[in-house]
């Protein structure tokens, strides 16, 4: 999911540097958006695993 970011990352500055604008601004939105997501899945699964504590092997 990160790698998505570091995508449309690149797009934006690609986009930004050739001057297409629009395309700079949607790919930035994007790239914040799947980052958040990938933030918020990361703390749940934290949570989760913190609260199932360790099984014994």
């Amino acid at each position: 999911m990160l790698s998505w970011v570091v995508t449309f990352l690149v797009i934006a500055l690609i986009a930004g540097i050739l001057g297409f604008g629009g395309i700079a601004g949607a790919s930035i939105e994007i790239a914040k958006t799947i980052f958040f997501i990938a933030v918020i899945l990361f703390l749940v699964s934290a949570v989760i695993g913190l609260a199932r504590g360790r099984t014994r092997v």
